[in-house]
């Protein structure tokens, strides 16, 4: 049986927000309050989230979600899988017609947090697949995160934002050459350790 990948440019992303904190249920339901989901197809079990849709507006949720999660100062992490073209992957496209507007962007750049991340990218199906990582990770050294290697993966360190427009362009930059792409990251902020560090 051959698989071919589906024709349909949706994109997805399935990840779970960690708050280490008691009032943990709180957090992530006022967090839920306060980003926009509108344009993206949504679904939640006891794992993780999934939503679907164009790319722009995976990526402005997610960014969003995360970024108002650890503005409440506490201990937070998501971790999650972007992918585009799987096979078969082609239910929810009514919402590729939404318009391009953001819809978390002007509440979301109010705020400023720095954070962590561990990323890896898999154009899958390409023989010549490594080029194509060290290109994203040539091209990730330019911008204004740091950048540094890790086992299995590339850690990113920086503002939010800019964390997340490195995660966005490294995936859309490989999805237009590449028709199946997956892309795992974690990210965390406010983290404990970091306040060690700095206090020494």
């Amino acid at each position: 049986m051959t698989i071919e990948c589906g024709t349909s440019r949706i994109a997805g992303c399935q990840f779970t927000l960690f708050p280490m904190s008691d009032d943990f249920a709180e957090v992530i339901l006022s967090t839920l309050e306060e980003v926009d989901m509108s344009k993206v197809w949504k679904s939640t079990d006891d794992v993780t989230t999934c939503i679907r849709g164009k790319r722009v507006h995976i990526f402005d949720v997610t960014k969003a979600l995360f970024l108002h999660a650890a503005k409440t100062g506490k201990h937070v992490a998501m971790s999650g899988t972007y992918s585009i073209g799987c096979p078969g992957d082609s239910s929810a496209d009514v919402y590729m017609d939404e318009s391009n507007e953001l819809m978390n962007e002007s509440s979301s750049k109010e705020v400023q947090q720095q954070a962590g991340c561990k990323f890896s990218l898999y154009p899958l199906g390409e023989e010549d697949y490594m080029e194509k990582i060290y290109q994203q990770i040539d091209w990730s050294k330019t911008t204004e995160v740091s950048v540094s290697h890790a086992h299995y993966a590339t850690r990113l360190d920086g503002d939010v934002h800019d964390i997340f427009r490195v995660l966005q362009q490294s995936f859309e930059q490989v999805q237009e050459v590449v028709s199946h792409v997956t892309m795992t990251f974690t990210i965390s902020a406010n983290s404990p350790s970091n306040q060690k560090e700095q206090e020494q």
